[in-house]
């Protein structure tokens, strides 16, 4: 089996921008916990942070958790049980930085995604090839509302080019990103994440 291990995923809450490009916190979606925590146990990363500073926000996530992973919600699914486990809600992005850092010995590279061109992209190909090597943990992040705050983008060792379909709308969910750019970055050319 192929893993990721090295590979950790980031919902961010806060700092993300709203529609007038104020920067804002976000409420957890209880949705966004499950569909992405399923993400990152199909492609076997080494964890999935909520990211959300508000006590009532952790209070949500570690009730929705303990319904899946201790109550009922778990007998009932047990199918659930596995990619839950995956998941850390912390306060900040430096919290789970020290995570990560904690269990590789070394600092993530950070990685950002955005519906908004930047200076000095990463292309897919180029982080494949980047995250392949297994140098180094890699920290993915994705913001809700609007995207990630310009400050927090900026201090990101690589800015991922954004997903661009057929017309000019390029507003997805962030469920709908995350999948998309995990299958570009490690999974193959036929849909699998094997090599063969």
């Amino acid at each position: 089996m192929k893993e990721n291990k090295h590979i950790y995923i980031g919902l961010v809450h806060y700092p993300v921008f709203n529609k007038l490009k104020e920067v804002i916190i976000t409420a957890v979606a209880t949705v966004n916990i499950h569909d992405i925590a399923r993400l990152a146990k199909t492609y076997e990363l080494g964890g999935y942070f909520i990211i959300n500073p508000l006590e009532d926000q952790h209070a949500l996530v570690k009730r929705f958790l303990n319904h899946w992973l201790n109550g009922y919600g778990g007998k009932y699914n047990p199918l659930r049980i596995p990619p839950l486990r995956l998941v850390h809600c912390v306060y900040s992005i430096e919290e789970a930085i020290e995570h990560i850092k904690m269990e590789w010995k070394s600092k993530p590279k950070i990685i950002v995604t955005s519906a908004r061109s930047y200076p000095h992209q990463l292309r897919y190909n180029e982080a494949k090839k980047l995250i392949k090597r297994k140098e180094t943990p890699f920290f993915l992040l994705f913001g809700t509302a609007w995207g990630l705050a310009k400050d927090l983008i900026s201090q990101a060792d690589y800015v991922l080019k954004p997903i661009y379909g057929v017309g000019d709308y390029n507003h997805l969910s962030v469920r709908t990103a995350a999948a998309i750019i995990l299958d570009r970055l490690l999974g193959g050319e036929d849909g699998c994440c094997s090599d063969d």
